[in-house]
């Protein structure tokens, strides 16, 4: 049995970009999923009330960005050298927080509060993806340094979910990013756990 088990709701989102890095660096590991239903079950059972968790061989572990961070310098994802690792990390904070301000919209059941949240948005994504976009064609490609890190993985992995968010392709009009994606599926260990990874929502 392998040595990671990934525990998250049936889905890709937060869990995804765990599973990438893993993936990227040929560790093998296992999916619990649970319903969205079950969760007022699970909640009580983890840490501190949030997914996903990783098990390492019995240690439990949580936040999904510290956990990428963590296999991504054994794997050699975080730069060349700090600077390069400081700017993965403000770059992966940065999508983050495009990722929260997409999830109070897509979350809010107030129609009202939604309905001016998503005038937001509309502006919101738009700012967020041209910046992404240029980060990318002036560091040769790549989000930083010109080679792959685990922004990139990030990106890649979180981008469904962040496009079911916004009901939209959000980078189809950025070509660049168009590009990063296309590059970081071509990765033969990317490839193969996308190719062989169960369907599910975004």
């Amino acid at each position: 049995m392998p040595p990671y088990k990934i525990t998250y709701f049936r889905g890709r989102a937060l869990a995804e970009p765990i599973r990438l890095v893993l993936s990227y660096g040929g560790v093998e590991f296992e999916d619990d999923p649970f319903d969205p239903e079950d969760w007022p079950k699970v909640k009580p059972t983890t840490p501190f009330g949030t997914v996903p968790l990783l098990d390492m061989d019995g240690k439990i572990v949580r936040q999904s960005n510290a956990i990428c961070r963590y296999f991504a310098k054994q794997f050699g994802l975080t730069g060349k050298d700090d600077l390069e690792a400081l700017e993965v990390d403000a770059t992966v904070d940065t999508i983050h927080d495009l990722r929260e301000k997409l999830a109070k919209y897509h979350y809010e059941t107030n129609e009202e509060a939604k309905a001016e949240k998503l005038e937001l948005i509309k502006e919101l994504v738009p700012f967020y993806i041209e910046r992404f976009d240029e980060q990318v064609k002036e560091n040769g490609g790549y989000f930083v340094g010109g080679d792959v890190t685990w922004a990139d993985l990030y990106f890649f992995g979180i981008l469904d979910y962040l496009s079911f968010m916004a009901q939209r392709d959000i980078i189809e009009d950025a070509e660049n990013l168009k590009a990063l994606k296309e590059k970081v599926f071509e990765i033969p260990s990317i490839k193969a756990w996308v190719e062989k990874r169960p369907d599910a929502f975004a």
